[in-house]
């Protein structure tokens, strides 16, 4: 896909182009919703009227029913889902329709659908729910909303396993492999009853023995901004200072979130870090753009990226730029919006749904 702003946009100021938003916001009041994921540029979070992480966002994309435009600054997913969870009057946008997600690819609608046949000949698909993450594409969003499933957001995943197990004994989790570990970790499933469905492999690269007697199935995929982060920058960091405080994303590795002092979404690092008291050295394991802003709204804290030599940014997110917002909320009548087909939109709908009923 080919995509580019004209000149009037990659030429002007920056605060030309708040500008910009700012007078479409102004025109269009309550028709024109800006939605931002926190690991936007600081600027176009800034200009946002919700800045949150995907079930925030998604819990207001479904809320502002009089919101006849829904821009979202973030990645092509969770334009997906503000889609299919919006009224049949309302139109989402994502400002730079390159913004994908290298973990949602991981989880290819057929590959999973070829792992399905396989539990189905197995004889353990009917105890078996399907619980995707919320980074998966709308298509897949639907096969779990066909298959009894939800969606899940890092916020959310506990509860999300919990309404699974209370149905059946079997839960297959995708795409991300540490969030579903170390969910099911939390919930107390043991080692020898998790396996990992790797798609490169037949069969999974899982003996059929192992996978009849798991009560964990998860997908080989990863995300790569939260695997830069290893357990061993945790203890150089406690070893030079012992006071400091370490908070990460639960899509880090299990080693990692076992030994930081907090582990939770997007969200919750910002409560975590907000709740702490001035002069704390607070250590964070997630993608630099909500680092940086933390670090800019909290002078009075030493906030850091956990690695201290990498730079973990999620280039998809750092995609859009204040230049493709204002093109966005200037050209919402030619601008090419999101559309996902009514019959992926109907089951990728009820998988949602459930998400959101689920605390």
């Amino acid at each position: 896909m080919y995509f580019e702003v004209s000149d009037k946009y990659r030429q002007a100021t920056d605060e030309q182009l708040r500008e910009i938003v700012y007078q479409a916001k102004k025109k269009m009041g309550d028709r024109l919703l800006i939605l931002a994921h926190h690991y936007q540029r600081l600027e176009v979070a800034d200009v946002a009227d919700f800045v949150g992480d995907s079930y925030d966002l998604s819990l207001k994309a479904s809320q502002h029913k009089e919101a006849e435009y829904i821009v979202f600054c973030g990645v092509h997913f969770m334009a997906e889902s503000a889609e299919i969870l919006s009224a049949d009057l309302q139109k989402v946008y994502l400002p730079n329709p390159l913004a994908g997600c290298p973990m949602a690819d991981m989880a290819d609608l057929d590959d999973v659908m070829m792992a399905w046949k396989t539990l189905q000949d197995i004889g353990v698909a009917d105890n078996t729910i399907p619980l995707s993450y919320m980074n998966s594409a709308a298509a897949l969003k639907a096969f779990c909303g066909r298959q009894r499933g939800l969606i899940c957001t890092s916020s959310n995943a506990q509860a999300a396993f919990k309404y699974v197990y209370d149905k059946v004994d079997k839960l297959f989790f995708f795409p991300d492999e540490h969030l579903g570990y170390n969910t099911g970790r939390w919930f107390g499933i043991p080692d020898n009853e998790i396996v990992v469905w790797d798609f490169r492999q037949e069969e999974g690269g899982i003996d059929l023995e192992s996978l009849k007697k798991a009560r964990l199935i998860l997908w080989k995929g990863h995300c790569h901004v939260h695997t830069n982060f290893k357990a061993s920058q945790i203890a150089d960091l406690k070893a030079k200072h012992p006071d400091a405080k370490v908070v990460v994303h639960p899509e880090c590795e299990w080693e990692v979130v076992k030994n930081a002092d907090a582990v939770g979404s997007t969200k919750f690092i910002v409560n975590y870090i907000e709740e702490q008291p001035a002069g704390t050295m607070i250590a964070v394991g997630t993608e630099i753009n909500l680092i940086n802003r933390m670090a800019h709204q909290f002078p009075d804290k030493k906030i850091f990226e956990l690695s201290g030599m990498k730079c973990p940014v999620c280039a998809n997110m750092y995609r859009t730029t204040m230049a493709d917002l204002a093109n966005t909320v200037e050209s919402l009548g030619s601008f090419d919006r999101i559309v996902v087909p009514s019959a992926i939109k109907a089951e990728a709908g009820l998988a949602l749904k459930r998400m959101l009923e689920v605390h």
